[in-house]
């Protein structure tokens, strides 16, 4: 029998006549080797197992105004999409600092950057929270030209049940973002009363029915994903109606991770303390972009810039988000929530 797997190893095998566990989809985790059967399943809509597709890139690329010679930073490398389009646009004499805090998928992430010819010299990846911008700045030279920040999960770390963060596929509740440091969202939801658990999932995730859901999962042990949306679904199987029930509730289910996954990493405070550090790392002139997915995260840039262009930090801010355009949103819908806003540093005094 041939062998049709990385390393001469034997594939893996399953049942059926396609794969359904992450661990299963050897192609898809074997992009170099199965290049054809990736862009049948891009031409789905899906993203392939163990890739993320960058959005709004063509609109990213045109507000960070990018020039050979530039340094910057991105401040959320992930699976480094947005930084392969980045890097030849500020080559020669250019410098980017790559830097994210998940230890599991930086290594990988680096690995394909580094095979695609990015050395040393022009891209700098360390492991680091986007929070601690301002540790970069003397490699840097003392200012930022540009700066990108996305404040969204990977699709590598959304496909992986072994990481948590989604309920399709049974794994751990843990989301945190680097599984090495704090407490994952099974040990914070046993800590939590029903009323802190109500106001988180209004805070954190606009969760129209967060009463009904706190009062399902309140005192109850959870460990995995599937646990918890067992209780989620059936907290609203009498509580939404029939017509609209499996579309609320595969929301709610979404909602109900994404609050859970901010307030494990802290994800509100960590941005505001970089948008506080912006003003200070970015030259004159400087631009940044930031791409939310989440009221919260929105609102806060949207005060910032505001505050900032009101100071005179910013001479020109975003006045109204940047959306994926109607093609990418069909294309990946992943990408159907995300806003782009954009500010431009004062320039240098004449």
């Amino acid at each position: 029998m041939g062998d049709d797997s990385p390393h001469g190893r034997r594939r893996v095998r399953y049942q059926g006549t396609h794969p359904r566990r992450y661990a299963e989809r050897y192609k898809e985790l074997d992009p170099e080797r199965h290049a054809r059967e990736l862009e049948k399943v891009r031409a789905r809509g899906d993203t392939p197992a163990g890739t993320h597709r960058p959005i709004c890139v063509r609109e990213v690329l045109e507000v960070l105004d990018l020039r050979p010679g530039d340094v910057g930073v991105d401040a959320t490398l992930g699976y480094g999409g947005h930084a392969q389009e980045i890097l030849p646009r500020i080559l020669p004499g250019g410098r980017l600092f790559a830097i994210d805090v998940d230890p599991l998928e930086l290594p990988r992430t680096e690995a394909r950057l580094r095979g695609l010819g990015f050395s040393e010299e022009v891209l700098v990846v360390r492991r680091m929270n986007f929070a601690g911008i301002s540790r970069v700045l003397p490699a840097a030279g003392g200012g930022l030209d540009f700066v990108l920040a996305g404040l969204c999960v990977s699709s590598r770390q959304l496909d992986n049940p072994a990481r948590g963060f989604t309920y399709k596929a049974d794994g751990p509740l843990d989301l945190r973002l680097n599984p090495n440091r704090g407490r994952p969202a099974a040990a914070l939801l046993s800590t939590l009363s029903e009323e802190a658990l109500t106001d988180l999932l209004v805070e954190h995730a606009d969760e129209p029915h967060a009463n009904a859901i706190a009062r399902a999962l309140h005192g109850q042990p959870i460990a995995t994903t599937t646990q918890l949306a067992h209780l989620v679904r059936r907290a609203l199987q009498t509580t939404v109606h029939e017509a609209t029930r499996q579309q609320e509730i595969r929301k709610a289910l979404q909602r109900t991770l994404q609050a859970l996954r901010i307030a494990v990493n802290d994800e509100f405070r960590v941005l505001e303390q970089f948008l506080a550090l912006l003003p200070v790392c970015l030259k004159p002139a400087g631009r940044v972009a930031i791409l939310t997915f989440h009221s919260g995260e929105d609102r806060r840039v949207k005060k910032a810039f505001q505050a900032g262009n009101r100071d005179g930090v910013y001479e020109r801010i975003a006045r109204d988000p940047v959306r994926p355009s109607a093609e990418e949103r069909r294309a990946n819908p992943r990408s159907s929530s995300a806003k782009l806003r954009w500010a431009v540093k004062a320039g240098a005094s004449d």
